[in-house]
């Protein structure tokens, strides 16, 4: 009677859970027993229900698995229990696809990370088979320790509009704004193993998988760094944290000549939200020269997209003028692989990313997209003259702006012989014509005091 009893209990209290996580918005996208609502797709690695949870095991010589919800959601929050083997790696898509007119319906799309290595960027977001990472956590080291080795971890996604955001145990992981998919399926991923005899038999297990797809309210602001993806956009936590534009896309207010106040009459072209300096071979006339912003800044955070054409030079400057209107730091923006500067200076330090020709990008940290697509570069300045150059989502240099390292490489440079080189209080930002076809747009600025 007394076991009657409990059952009872037990029953009524899994009745009334069930019902109260409906009342909250919630609905379950597992049911416990069956994988009714889901699909397989792309590799074979198995996925079954073991004791009410997904299990999914890793099976060579398989692309990437996934096992996909039947519908699509647009904007959600969603989350996971998972557990994952301290060796293997795996992830959350959201918002995907798998069509076949792209890539034999490869699954492909926003993608929460789950990595255990030291590495350590679990909750970041990856566009899978497409863009590649849109937010390392180097961007937000805070949330590196969130992950647990060999212990359930608990995800959330929060997709509202263009604003994508996770969260990893309660710590917030990564904000990204992106419009390239708006609606997509979710997705378990079991990745490739390739044909490694010791991973074969690897486990990872989900469970507690739910979702909210209606009043959904957007989490309170968290100050992280915010990758913004659409273009001349500033988005309302950046416009929190400080940051305005510095080129509207349209028109070239806040800009001049280094020559002159007015801005070039030729040169550069303001088409299609970008900000274009032309080529020798597109020029009709002279060269529109060098750019600056009107306005001046001590410590700041810079963020800016660039697109390179085919072996193009050219260059974003900080700390300009006492070396003449257009000399100073230069954040180098080169094709590393048909322009020969990139083999000259010492050590690099002319490639992409770098100091140009004082201190060389570091060569493992750089994701560098190809001439044609779009890369996003990053300069922070801190008040107590430390600086930082970043390449999508990931810091390629540092140094202290004065620091003994930093009067070697200038005593080595091209600058030598310039007092006090790039240590003024002040400085524009500039951009550089190098008679390249080089494509600017995204440039924002917040002030740091």
């Amino acid at each position: 009677m007394n076991k009657l009893v409990a059952l009872l209990g037990f029953v009524a209290f899994a009745i009334s859970s069930v019902a109260s996580e409906k009342d909250k918005g919630w609905q379950n996208l597992f049911n416990g027993k069956d994988l009714k609502g889901w699909k397989q797709l792309n590799g074979q690695a198995k996925y079954e229900v073991i004791n009410g949870e997904i299990v999914g095991t890793t099976v060579m010589n398989t692309p990437n698995s996934f096992l996909v919800t039947e519908k699509n959601y647009t904007d959600f929050i969603f989350e996971v229990d998972l557990l994952v083997e301290s060796d293997m790696n795996s992830g959350i898509q959201f918002r995907s696809e798998s069509k076949p007119e792209y890539n034999n319906g490869r699954v492909h799309g926003y993608q929460c990370e789950v990595d255990p290595s030291a590495r350590a960027w679990s909750g970041g977001i990856y566009d899978e088979a497409r863009r590649g990472w849109l937010y390392t956590l180097e961007l937000n080291p805070a949330a590196k320790p969130a992950f647990k080795l060999g212990a359930w971890n608990h995800y959330r996604i929060e997709c509202i509009g263009n604003s994508i955001r996770t969260w990893l145990n309660g710590v917030p992981a990564a904000w990204v704004i992106d419009d390239m998919t708006p609606t997509g399926f979710i997705a378990l991923q079991v990745h490739s193993i390739g044909n490694s005899k010791e991973k074969e038999g690897k486990k990872i297990r989900w469970k507690n998988i739910r979702i909210q797809t209606k009043n959904l309210k957007p989490a309170p602001f968290d100050d992280i760094y915010v990758a913004n993806f659409v273009a001349n956009q500033l988005s309302d936590p950046e416009k929190k944290q400080g940051f305005r534009l510095l080129f509207d896309g349209e028109t070239s207010n806040g800009w001049r000549s280094v020559q002159a106040d007015q801005f070039p009459a030729q040169g550069w072209v303001i088409r299609d939200g970008n900000l274009t300096v032309l080529s020798k071979d597109e020029l009709a006339g002279k060269r529109g020269g060098d750019i600056v912003t009107v306005d001046k800044f001590k410590a700041f955070e810079l963020k800016f997209d660039f697109n390179l054409s085919e072996g193009a030079n050219s260059g974003l400057k900080y700390f300009v003028g006492n070396g003449g209107a257009t000399v100073g730091l230069e954040y180098q923006i080169l094709d590393d692989e048909k322009h020969p500067d990139a083999k000259n200076g010492i050590e690099g330090n002319r490639k992409l990313g770098s100091l140009y020709d004082l201190i060389p990008a570091e060569k493992e940290g750089r994701f560098v997209n190809k001439p044609g697509q779009w890369n996003q570069g990053r300069i922070v300045v801190y008040p107590d003259n430390r600086v930082e150059h970043w390449l999508n989502g990931r810091k390629i240099l540092e140094f202290e702006r004065g620091g003994e390292a930093f009067r070697a490489a200038v005593a080595k440079s091209k600058f030598s012989k310039i007092n006090d080189f790039a240590m003024m209080q002040e400085t524009p930002i500039l951009l550089q014509d190098h008679n390249d076809r080089v494509q600017f747009r995204s440039i924002k600025i917040r002030e740091i005091k």
